[in-house]
């Protein structure tokens, strides 16, 4: 009789256990990558005029899929849940335009892929030229973005001095909403990732400029839950794959980012660095 409960105790234990193995390396096991993006989040997660989801990290994901033989499942999330849906276990990672800076202790973070800066846009005959002249005016920004922490954050490299200026700091679910806000007069300004920013300005026609002077430079990364290592260590060595065939590139001319990528060829990457040395 003991023997029979060991086993049954040692079975329901092993399901325990691979049940855990699913849920954390759910891209590995099941062959399906749920990626968590914004679907409001030009040009690198959004739905085209087709109705399909589409974007840089969306394509790059799919290119990544397709080296591993997995079906991309696109989920989009409110941004604001990102965490509760990493966490739970409902999508396998967060790619999307994810800023790791200031966040390496949350997350198991790909390689950072793309230097992108925080900005600011405002209308053409706004009269703002730079960041003094926000003060006493009504600024938008994303709700649990960068470009929040940015302007909250004390530490080095924030600009809660500058926020604390402003007549108001409004957070918006998605940008679309702000920029018509902006449009409307509702808001003076937008604080926004530069990728998105030049997006939208080109999207929307005339009407909207950027600021020469930035709030701050970073970088982006696929955010993995933390400790996810086996399935992050092999996403990283499908981007540099893609990297070195050119897709990479290709899809950042596509979407003109091309000059904000920051993962190279590795061939290009050892040439640097011999150049490096050989300076030295």
């Amino acid at each position: 009789m003991k023997k029979k409960t060991v086993a049954v105790m040692m079975t329901a234990l092993m399901a325990m256990g691979m049940m855990t193995a699913v849920s954390v390396q759910a891209g590995v096991k099941d062959k399906t990558l749920i990626v968590g993006f914004d679907a409001e989040y030009p040009p690198y997660g959004y739905m085209d005029e087709n109705g399909e989801y589409t974007g840089f990290d969306l394509e790059l994901a799919q290119a990544v899929c397709d080296i591993e033989g997995w079906e991309l499942e696109k989920k989009p999330i409110n941004w604001d849940s990102k965490d509760m849906e990493l966490n739970s276990g409902s999508i396998d990672c967060i790619w999307n335009g994810f800023t790791m800076n200031g966040r390496e202790e949350e997350y198991t973070f790909s390689v950072s892929y793309v230097d992108n800066s925080q900005v600011i846009v405002v209308a053409e005959d706004s009269g703002i030229e730079k960041l003094t002249d926000l003060a006493g005016r009504t600024v938008g920004v994303q709700a649990a973005s960068a470009a929040l922490d940015v302007l909250q954050s004390e530490a080095e490299g924030g600009q809660k001095k500058l926020a604390d200026t402003f007549a108001a700091l409004n957070e918006f679910a998605d940008y679309n909403t702000a920029f018509t806000e902006l449009q409307a007069g509702a808001l003076d300004a937008l604080a926004i990732d530069v990728g998105v920013a030049k997006y939208q300005i080109k999207s929307r026609g005339e009407g909207f400029v950027m600021l020469d002077e930035s709030l701050n430079t970073e970088q982006y990364a696929i955010g993995f839950k933390k400790g996810n290592d086996e399935l992050c260590d092999i996403v990283n060595a499908d981007l540099q794959k893609l990297a070195d065939d050119g897709t990479v590139q290709e899809l950042a001319e596509k979407y003109e980012i091309a000059d904000m990528v920051s993962l190279g060829a590795a061939e290009e990457a050892a040439e640097d660095a011999d150049t490096e040395e050989t300076a030295e």
